[in-house]
């Protein structure tokens, strides 16, 4: 009898009735456009799903739930704007700006979503295919972007609330200047940070360090103020952006190759043989697998020290990694241990000679008289 009621009710035309049905299929519809619209996005997932081009699959990551939020705000807004007009309620009349407004941050959040998405595929293809992607550079673009989003949709939103912007953008420009002044240190900072982006001296995970003040460590963190520095002892050292712009920065994490420069002394007695040790160190380095041939390689005899004869071996690194490098600068040096004693020769240490004019008598008022000579090598030899 109820069902047959209704029908009833609604072959009559009564208003009531007509309204709860145009809700009902407002809503019935609003359920099953975005049923479908699932259903399309998923078969068009599974044929990209393969494809190399990157901007697809955030595409259809980023416009899934936004989609389906903006079906559903349409279609109640829709149905609201039906009830509206039945009722004449005055709450009804604010439906069109959240409509609009709710569309404006929609857009905003799946813009938001593919700039996200983006970045990692960026990361996820650069690893999978072993290329290295400037992390730093990434980011940066990234927080420009999404800035840009967010100042767009500021703005839009007030003018579709009414608002005035070209006397928000006036009173900006001259608001702009007295904050400048005002905050001079934070606008230094904010565009140090961007010269760092720009420039690139350095990235995160970079070991860096500047001659200028006691600043060295690993790089962690670039942020629009400040940039994050763990120090070697694991305390995090926080820099204001700024400074970067007045000091010079070391990054030896660039580097291309280490250096070797250590010098060598024999002593004095063995230099008849210096020029053979010499020969065979350049023939070691020279052979030695972990030394760069095209760059520098120096084996010379260097000066006449205090109590060595002294020469320098300068040469380059393969590796750059500073554990391994004092394993093959080891292995050098061990090497050339062993060509010095080979040659019978021995590494010189500091000594002293003390010459005494008149002679040293021994033994009493009787004893020998020894000459200057005999007096160093009685010195020497206890």
């Amino acid at each position: 009898m109820e069902f047959e009621q209704l029908l009833e009710e609604i072959s009559q035309g009564s208003p009531t009735t007509m309204l709860v049905v145009q809700v009902f299929l407002v809503v019935f519809g609003t359920l099953l456009l975005d049923f479908v619209q699932k259903r399309v996005l998923q078969r068009l997932h599974r044929r990209i799903e393969g494809s190399k081009i990157l901007w697809d699959d955030a595409l259809y990551t980023s416009a899934l739930k936004p989609l389906s939020l903006l079906i559903w705000l349409l279609g109640i807004s829709f149905a609201a704007d039906i009830v509206g007009k039945q009722t004449d309620a005055v709450i009804f009349e604010v439906i069109n700006p959240l409509r609009e407004v709710g569309v404006i941050a929609i857009a905003t959040w799946f813009v938001f979503r593919f700039i996200q998405r983006m970045e990692q595929m960026i990361f996820i293809r650069a690893e999978r295919e072993g290329r290295h992607i400037d992390q730093t550079t990434v980011d940066a673009i990234g927080k420009l972007l999404r800035l840009s989003v967010i100042i767009t949709a500021v703005l839009v939103g007030m003018q579709t609330l009414g608002f005035n912007i070209s006397g928000i953008l006036a009173f900006g420009g001259v608001g702009g200047i007295a904050v400048g002044f005002a905050a001079k240190d934070l606008l230094a900072n904010f565009f140090g940070g961007m010269m760092i982006y720009l420039d690139r001296p350095f990235a995160v995970g970079d070991w860096i360090r500047s001659p200028d003040r006691n600043i060295e460590g690993t790089v962690e963190k670039i942020g629009w103020r400040l940039t994050c520095i763990r120090t070697f002892d694991k305390r995090p050292l926080y820099l204001p952006n700024a400074t970067f712009t007045s000091i010079a920065v070391e990054n030896p994490s660039r580097m291309s190759h280490r250096r070797i420069y250590e010098t060598v002394g024999i002593r004095y007695q063995d230099a008849p043989k210096i020029s053979t040790i010499i020969d065979e160190v350049k023939a070691m380095l020279s052979a030695h697998p972990e030394i760069d041939q095209n760059q520098t390689l120096i084996v010379n005899f260097n000066q006449f020290a205090p109590s060595s004869l002294d020469f320098f071996i300068y040469v380059f690194t393969h590796t750059t990694n500073w554990i391994r490098f004092h394993e093959v600068k080891q292995d050098v040096l061990l090497k050339i241990i062993e060509i010095i004693e080979h040659n019978g020769a021995e590494i010189a240490f500091p000594t002293s000679t003390l010459h005494l004019p008149d002679g040293i008598r021994l033994g009493g008022p009787g004893g020998e008289t020894i000459n200057d000579g005999r007096v160093a090598t009685e010195i020497a030899s206890r």
